[in-house]
């Protein structure tokens, strides 16, 4: 069940209703069978996978807590760790080292054909096994006490807004709130309406617009050259932000109007002047998780400098890995990697920068990001390597090359001026995130009656009316 689809459209009103209309008591309930409902929506078999990696982690949880020495308690953890990231590799990563591991082996000569699983990937999988896993770990540590509910456990893993492409919830954020007794707010409701309406603003007049030329070009990337590679990677470039954190949006706008507030997972990361500041403003849920849970592990910046880049090394690599099983991503979180331990061997970790040299470093980090998401869209390294070898083929008549670039991927006058005017609609309102740290939805509410609702029916009619007609399209991170 796509946020974006009718299926949704009734099911959330139904949910709310029932939510609110219950009393306290039952709306754990209410919100759990939702939870499983939504999942079930996708496919039931997979069901079990989530219940599975519930029971596992619940259950070691407890027993982690109870275990009277600290040598049983890495064994549970151990455990733990070993059946969650067991399922989470069958699924998805299987057939990647099978492939690797043949390809290493017919380096010298020892052919073999890697078995590989026909498997769906379950949707959502690496969201909730993350989530799952930092409990366990959080409890391990002492940080939080287990959840001795099992069903209230089972709804923090489950809660249907974040559970398929997040953000990766704490455990002291939401469960407390899970348990907590509410009061309809109509002000946080009010809020949440206009949190999803902007997340499907960015979803359905950005995202899904410029994914048809992004799809057009990627689909054969050799038959393009020149600034039509340009203009899909740009494209690209703010495709998967407008993707990502519109749905992230409609996911704190639902859950808000349920009376739970979600982490913020995006703060206008184009903005950063940094490459280390990006990671502090893109999937804040992940590169925090990755930062508690693998980074400090492996010592963090508490060592020398050398030391402490492998730690950077590792850490993206992996974070690379966990968006997909194919060497591009672990090259796309290398690069990042290497590209902020070149930033900290020059610059230093102080990277604050203020007027027309911090506008230069966010036109740098800027391009640098873009450059890297190559590598996260091209389906192979021969495909990456391509776009960067053509894309400025025939650049010296510019006007030519722009010209040719827009014919090729037919993007017409009209559909330019269409996503520029979107685009400015996005710039002006993460400028005033990044630069004025404030928030415009919460600007726009304080205005007068007029000025409010002129801006609600403006935007109400250009998602209706302008946005692309058909098929529900995905979300990007659903893949992951």
């Amino acid at each position: 069940m796509l946020f974006n689809s009718w299926q949704f459209a009734v099911f959330f009103p139904v949910v709310f209703a029932l939510y609110w209309g219950m009393p306290h008591r039952f709306r754990t309930a209410v919100l759990l069978i939702a939870s499983y409902w939504f999942y079930m929506s996708w496919n039931v078999k997979y069901v079990v996978l989530i219940l599975f990696t519930t029971l596992v982690s619940y259950s070691a949880a407890l027993m982690i807590h109870r275990a009277d020495s600290q040598k049983m308690k890495r064994l549970i953890l151990a455990g733990t760790l070993i059946a969650c990231l067991g399922v989470l590799f069958v699924f998805k990563y299987f057939n990647f080292f099978a492939g690797a591991f043949a390809d290493f082996l017919n380096m010298f000569a020892l052919h073999l054909h890697p078995m590989t699983l026909k498997l769906l990937l379950p949707v959502g999988i690496s969201f909730y096994t993350f989530q799952t896993l930092s409990y366990v770990i959080d409890v391990y540590r002492g940080n939080v006490k287990p959840e001795q509910n099992f069903f209230v456990y089972a709804l923090f893993v489950s809660y249907f807004p974040q559970l398929v492409a997040g953000p990766i919830e704490r455990t002291n954020n939401l469960l407390p709130q899970i348990k907590a007794v509410h009061e309809f707010n109509y002000e946080q409701a009010t809020y949440g309406v206009k949190l999803m309406t902007w997340g499907f603003f960015k979803k359905l007049c950005i995202a899904d617009v410029l994914a048809v030329y992004v799809d057009r070009v990627f689909a054969d990337v050799y038959s393009y050259e020149g600034f039509a590679l340009v203009l899909a990677v740009g494209f690209f470039t703010l495709q998967i932000y407008c993707d990502f954190s519109g749905y992230s949006d409609i996911a704190r706008g639902c859950s808000k109007m349920l009376g739970i507030d979600l982490m913020e997972n995006f703060r206008s990361p184009y903005f950063s002047a940094s490459i280390r500041e990006f990671w502090s403003r893109w999937h804040i849920s992940l590169s925090t998780w990755f930062r508690d849970y693998v980074y400090i592990p492996l010592g963090g910046s508490r060592c020398g400098k050398f030391r402490h880049s492998i730690n950077l090394m590792i850490t993206f690599m992996i974070s690379g890995l966990w968006h997909g099983a194919d060497w591009t991503f672990v090259i796309w979180g290398a690069v990042h990697g290497l590209g902020q331990i070149v930033e900290n061997t020059f610059a230093g970790r102080k990277q604050e920068v203020h007027g027309v040299m911090r506008g230069v470093r966010v036109c740098l980090t800027f391009l640098f990001v873009m450059m890297a998401w190559v590598f996260f869209r091209a389906q192979s390294l021969s495909e990456s390597m391509y776009v960067f070898t053509y894309a400025l083929s025939g650049a010296g008549n510019i006007f030519q090359y722009i010209k040719l670039g827009c014919n090729a991927i037919n993007l017409k006058k009209v559909a330019l001026f269409q996503i520029c005017m979107y685009l400015l609609i996005l710039f002006i309102y993460d400028c005033f995130s990044a630069f004025r740290k404030v928030d415009a939805i919460d600007i726009l509410s304080r205005k007068s009656k007029s000025v409010r609702w002129t801006a609600y029916l403006a935007a109400g009619l250009v998602i209706a009316f302008f946005s692309p007609k058909g098929v529900a399209t995905e979300f990007v991170y659903f893949q992951f």
